[in-house]
C-alpha cells in the first residue's frame, strides 16, 4: 500500500451541528479522501477530484470538506504543531493537500 499523501489524527469531524467523532482521522491516499472515526471506521470517502475543501470565514483552525453531497466541518489547528508535539496539522495544510492531490495546484 502506498504512503498516504496527507494524514491527520485527533481531528474533530462534524456534520451540521452534530459531532461525528472528537478524535477522528483524515487521510488522503491513492487519490481518495477518507474521513474515519477514532476506531478506524469509515465515515465517508470520495475521490479527491470530487472533493471541495475550503476554510470557513470565521475560524482559522477549521476546514470544510464537501464530499458525496455532505458538508463536513473538520477542526484541525490554526498552526502546525511544534516538532514532536502531538495533534492535528493546520487546516491550511489539509486544504493545500486536497488541491495538490486533485491536481488543482496549491
Amino acid at each position: 500500500m502506498a504512503e498516504p499523501e496527507f494524514t491527520a489524527t485527533g481531528v474533530r469531524i462534524g456534520r451540521g451541528l452534530r459531532s461525528l467523532t472528537r478524535a477522528g482521522q483524515v487521510r488522503i491516499s491513492g487519490g481518495r479522501l477518507e474521513l474515519l472515526t477514532s476506531y478506524g471506521s469509515e465515515i465517508d470517502s470520495a475521490p479527491v477530484q470530487a472533493v471541495r475543501a475550503s476554510r470557513p470565514w470565521c475560524a482559522s483552525a477549521r476546514a470544510l470538506a464537501d464530499l458525496n453531497g455532505h458538508r463536513y466541518l473538520l477542526t484541525l489547528r490554526a498552526h502546525d504543531p511544534a516538532p514532536g508535539e502531538p495533534g492535528p496539522p493546520a487546516a491550511g495544510r489539509f486544504i493545500e493537500a486536497v488541491r495538490r492531490a486533485a491536481g488543482r495546484g496549491g
